[in-house]
């Protein structure tokens, strides 16, 4: 891992232009780059092979941003494994000289090293607690409900997101139809909260 360094090349797992999926901009036409290397080891994730970094190709980030800008949209998704496990800075740099919009995709349990990002979506896991700091800068809080306890540990970090941050509940994809009936619910009474749903794996598309 880069630890604060600034890189050139990174562990890239793949690279692929599609829908965004999720949250606020579910719908749109979006380049991911989904980067390996993650520490966090949610039990229920459906990318464990991300996991190891060096597993992974590590590709130059003048790769990365050319291929991102051949596609007519110009947002792209950083995401992982846990992307902030890297220095992303020079990444990040690049992909805005060349007309990027910037979003990343981070369970926040690591802090940022200087990254300037247009939407950043924090998805905090109880595997390993969020940094404060990213959760301040979280355009967009998304919490997976596993069970019936993520709601108060939804509320728990709700509280420590800035006031324009967006509010997500979205059900962990294997406890879909057990978990949407309270999630349903719980906005009816939480109406600061809306539904996000993985509508990427509903049509069938990466």
């Amino acid at each position: 891992m880069s630890n604060g360094i600034s890189t050139a090349t990174l562990p890239v797992m793949e690279q692929f232009y599609t829908i965004q999926g999720e949250g606020a901009y579910s719908g749109h036409a979006a380049y991911f780059i989904r980067l390996g290397g993650c520490d966090v080891g949610c039990v229920w994730c459906d990318v464990k092979e991300s996991w190891d970094a060096t597993l992974h190709p590590m590709v130059p980030v003048d790769e990365l941003v050319r291929k991102a800008g051949k596609h007519p949209s110009k947002m792209v998704v950083i995401t992982g494994g846990e992307p902030l496990m890297h220095n992303l800075t020079f990444l990040t740099t690049q992909l805005q000289k060349e007309g990027c919009r910037v979003h990343i995709e981070t369970s926040g349990a690591h802090a940022m090293h200087g990254e300037t990002f247009d939407w950043v979506t924090v998805s905090p896991k109880k595997f390993k607690a969020p940094v404060d700091d990213v959760l301040l800068k979280a355009d967009e809080l998304k919490i997976v409900v596993f069970n019936k306890s993520d709601f108060e540990w939804a509320q728990h970090h709700a509280a420590k997101v800035s006031a324009k941050c967006k509010l997500y509940l979205q059900p962990e994809w294997d406890k879909r139809n057990e978990m949407m009936p309270y999630i349903v619910e719980y906005i009816k009474t939480h109406p600061q909260w809306n539904i996000s749903l993985q509508t990427h794996k509903y049509l069938q598309i990466p």
